[in-house]
């Protein structure tokens, strides 16, 4: 990383007065930023002492200090450079400009926005023209069509990423209007609505012969993500080989940028539209579209580069917090490691993206045989490769197999939230079996 200040990057040594100044900036700049919190002005990293105290007080000095709500719109990462613990702070561009101070008001000396690389306070003038060309039609001011929800579904998901909606999480999530109505992001998350993803598959390269038609929806749209994601794993083909090595294996479509590519249809799609995501397979090629076009006022430019400008930023916020999204601003970045920029499609309504399929690269090999979906899935499972904390998480069950999830946080020092995520994927690799009540159950290890 070079460690210097530009229009996009800010440097603190440490946390200081000024913070949410910077943050409102960056929130003002039609392209967002990032903070990085243990780095001098000159560069020089100086690491942080307290990394765990900081990243609370950033992200409880952002969400209590700046008004409109910035939920969804940042994230708090701790990075290693040079061997020294730091922390960034991304910061998309809002949707609702211009933000400012709580306790200043919406005038210059609570408002702010990045030029260059440093911060300026903005005039009466400036101010009130971006507040006239704010979105008015956000998902947050569009009354639900329905009151009569439930989040049962909801509450599940937020139960099995380790946290728990108390009764005012609606109001907490920001899915009601001010008039303290359902909103339309609530009507997306909800148990029962008239939202549906449609998945087509066609025989052909064209759309002349249409042989699959499904809807996911009518649901929370987590239930309906979660859904399409699975489908779409049994539709990649995994090319595969056995070698003296070992077994090698070659994607049809990448996954990691084919699961991006669909999260970020669904939860950036311009619901305000009456459009809803289309995901069509076709013999060569899937395209995934959204509708709303690219958001903002973002160039094409700033698109690939990374630069986000979220439209819905409640859904977002959402996500993340189910583990559906990793980290704010990612996605885009994360499918042109795998595909080149022409996969993406701009037009004045709508954003598409195609990922053309891989060939079998094995296909002249007269010893390769391509397994079933079936058969591939059962192999992965003897070959799966542990992250670090896997690992040591699998050592402790391996070495007590009664160690509670309070013990596991003792020992390795991790967030709870980690561990859920760690111990959830092991459940679903088949790798370890949770026999028992939480409190007198046992693990076994299955593999």
């Amino acid at each position: 990383m070079a460690n210097t200040e530009t229009n996009r990057i800010e440097n603190k040594e440490q946390l200081n007065e000024d913070f949410e100044q910077e943050v409102i900036a960056f929130l003002n700049y039609k392209e967002g930023g990032i903070i990085y919190v243990g780095v001098r002005k000159d560069g020089q990293v100086v690491g942080l002492k307290d990394i765990d105290l900081t990243q609370l007080q950033i992200k409880d000095r952002i969400k209590n200090n700046i008004q409109p709500s910035t939920l969804g719109l940042f994230d708090v990462i701790v990075e290693t450079i040079d061997n020294k613990e730091v922390i960034k702070v991304v910061i998309s561009s809002g949707t609702e400009k211009p933000y400012y101070l709580r306790k200043k008001g919406r005038t210059p000396e609570g408002c702010y926005i990045r030029i260059g690389s440093s911060k300026e306070r903005m005039t009466f003038d400036m101010i009130d023209d971006m507040y006239a060309r704010r979105v008015k039609n956000s998902l947050k001011e569009i009354e639900s069509p329905r009151q009569d929800l439930t989040f049962r579904q909801l509450k599940i998901y937020y139960e099995e990423n380790g946290m728990k909606l108390n009764d005012n999480f609606a109001r907490n999530l920001n899915l009601l209007t001010d008039e303290g109505k359902y909103n339309y992001n609530a009507y997306l998350l909800a148990d029962e609505n008239n939202i549906s993803i449609k998945l087509v598959k066609y025989l052909g390269t064209n759309k002349l012969e249409l042989i699959e038609n499904h809807e996911y929806g009518y649901c929370c749209i987590i239930t309906a993500t979660n859904r399409i994601l699975d489908r779409l794993v049994a539709e990649n083909t995994v090319y595969a080989k056995i070698e003296y090595k070992g077994r090698k294996e070659v994607e049809m479509i990448d996954s990691k940028a084919l699961k991006e590519a669909v999260i970020n249809a669904i939860v950036h799609s311009d619901y305000t539209y009456n459009t809803s995501p289309i995901i069509e397979l076709y013999s060569d090629r899937i395209e995934i579209t959204s509708g709303g076009g690219l958001p903002q006022e973002l160039s094409q430019e700033e698109f690939l580069e990374g630069v986000t400008a979220p439209r819905n930023k409640e859904l977002i916020r959402v996500f993340k917090d189910v583990d559906l999204i990793e980290n704010i601003g990612s996605g885009v970045l994360r499918i042109l490691d795998a595909y080149d920029k022409n996969c993406f499609k701009f037009m004045e309504h709508f954003l598409r993206v195609t990922f053309k399929y891989r060939e079998n690269p094995f296909k002249y090999d007269s010893e390769n045989k391509v397994p079933t979906n079936d058969t591939i899935n059962d192999t992965l499972k003897d070959t799966i490769k542990l992250t670090k904390n896997e690992q040591q998480i699998l050592n402790l069950i391996k070495n007590n197999n009664s160690i509670t999830r309070e013990e596991i946080v003792n020992k390795t020092k991790l967030s709870d939230r980690t561990i859920s995520r760690v111990i959830k994927h092991l459940q679903e690799e088949n790798i370890i079996l949770r026999e028992g009540s939480k409190k007198t159950g046992y693990w076994k290890i299955q593999k």
